[in-house]
């Protein structure tokens, strides 16, 4: 089989990969949405809401937002 440059980057991402450890992959896949659900409850009324003139709720996206991230964290740190 013929090696081209594309099967030697390809070995060589491989490798690095391998080497970092499961935990702090874990880590990672878990403090994801966590940090993504600080940027959302830090965000102004404004920007999270429906968008519509009649102002139902200026929390109704933020809410759903936080609530689906911290549902997710939490699936995600129990596997």
């Amino acid at each position: 089989m013929n090696t081209t440059i594309l099967h030697w980057l390809g070995d060589r991402v491989r490798d690095l990969l391998l080497q970092v450890p499961l935990e702090i992959v874990r880590l990672l896949f878990i403090a994801l949405p966590v940090l993504v659900l600080i940027w959302v409850v830090r965000q102004p009324g404004q920007q999270t809401g429906s968008g519509d003139t009649a102002m139902r709720s200026q929390t109704g996206l933020k809410l759903g937002a936080a609530v689906a991230l911290l549902l997710q964290a939490l699936v995600y740190s129990l596997l």
